[in-house]
Protein backbone atom coordinates (compact mmCIF):
# COMPACT_ATOMS: atom_id res chain seq x y z
CA UNK A 1 0.00 0.00 0.00
CA UNK A 2 1.12 3.61 -0.75
CA UNK A 3 2.24 6.30 1.73
CA UNK A 4 -0.28 8.85 0.04
CA UNK A 5 -3.48 9.85 2.06
CA UNK A 6 -5.80 9.67 -0.44
CA UNK A 7 -6.93 6.43 -2.82
CA UNK A 8 -9.34 6.85 -5.41
CA UNK A 9 -10.79 5.04 -7.89
CA UNK A 10 -11.96 6.52 -11.71
CA UNK A 11 -11.69 6.16 -14.64
CA UNK A 12 -10.23 8.76 -17.65
CA UNK A 13 -12.74 9.68 -18.98
CA UNK A 14 -15.01 10.43 -15.91
CA UNK A 15 -14.97 14.76 -15.52
CA UNK A 16 -15.71 14.33 -11.55
CA UNK A 17 -12.49 11.85 -11.65
CA UNK A 18 -10.64 14.44 -13.41
CA UNK A 19 -11.96 17.30 -11.39
CA UNK A 20 -10.63 15.49 -8.28
CA UNK A 21 -7.64 14.72 -9.15
CA UNK A 22 -7.04 18.54 -10.34
CA UNK A 23 -8.49 19.72 -6.58
CA UNK A 24 -5.80 17.36 -4.94
CA UNK A 25 -3.01 18.63 -7.35
CA UNK A 26 -3.62 21.67 -6.93
CA UNK A 27 -3.52 21.47 -3.15
CA UNK A 28 -0.54 19.31 -3.63
CA UNK A 29 -1.74 16.48 -1.90
CA UNK A 30 -0.58 13.07 -3.06
CA UNK A 31 -3.38 10.41 -4.30
CA UNK A 32 -3.09 7.02 -5.65
CA UNK A 33 -5.47 6.27 -8.91
CA UNK A 34 -6.82 3.30 -9.63
CA UNK A 35 -8.09 3.13 -12.84
CA UNK A 36 -11.48 0.73 -13.22
CA UNK A 37 -12.23 1.11 -16.61
CA UNK A 38 -10.74 -2.01 -17.73
CA UNK A 39 -10.23 -3.70 -14.64
CA UNK A 40 -12.98 -5.53 -13.72
CA UNK A 41 -11.86 -7.21 -11.11
CA UNK A 42 -10.77 -4.25 -8.83
CA UNK A 43 -14.41 -2.31 -10.18
CA UNK A 44 -16.32 -5.35 -8.36
CA UNK A 45 -13.52 -4.90 -4.75
CA UNK A 46 -14.20 -1.23 -5.11
CA UNK A 47 -18.07 -1.81 -5.51
CA UNK A 48 -17.79 -4.98 -2.53
CA UNK A 49 -16.13 -2.02 -0.46
CA UNK A 50 -18.25 0.96 -0.83
CA UNK A 51 -21.35 -0.41 -2.35
CA UNK A 52 -20.58 2.25 -4.90
CA UNK A 53 -20.66 1.62 -8.73
CA UNK A 54 -20.18 5.07 -9.90
CA UNK A 55 -16.65 7.01 -9.51
CA UNK A 56 -14.83 8.46 -8.14
CA UNK A 57 -14.80 6.44 -5.13
CA UNK A 58 -12.07 8.50 -2.99
CA UNK A 59 -10.81 7.87 0.55
CA UNK A 60 -9.01 9.97 3.01
CA UNK A 61 -6.37 8.10 5.21
CA UNK A 62 -8.37 5.08 5.00
CA UNK A 63 -11.82 6.38 5.46
CA UNK A 64 -14.53 6.12 2.71
CA UNK A 65 -15.14 10.05 1.91
CA UNK A 66 -17.69 9.55 -0.99
CA UNK A 67 -17.11 11.27 -4.36
CA UNK A 68 -16.20 14.56 -6.11
CA UNK A 69 -18.90 16.34 -4.43
CA UNK A 70 -18.03 15.03 -0.65
CA UNK A 71 -14.11 15.83 -1.64
CA UNK A 72 -15.47 19.53 -2.22
CA UNK A 73 -17.27 19.52 0.39
CA UNK A 74 -14.67 18.09 3.23
CA UNK A 75 -11.73 20.46 1.64
CA UNK A 76 -14.11 23.75 2.66
CA UNK A 77 -14.62 22.13 5.72
CA UNK A 78 -10.47 22.02 6.64
CA UNK A 79 -11.17 17.90 6.76
CA UNK A 80 -7.70 18.09 3.83
CA UNK A 81 -5.40 20.54 5.70
CA UNK A 82 -2.34 18.68 6.86
CA UNK A 83 -2.44 16.51 3.49
CA UNK A 84 -0.11 18.54 1.42
CA UNK A 85 3.75 17.24 1.11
Amino acid sequence: MSDAPVRMYTTPYCPYCINAKRLLDRDGIAYVDYDVSRDHALRAEMVAETGHRTVPIIFVEDAFVGGYTELVALRKAGGLDGLSS
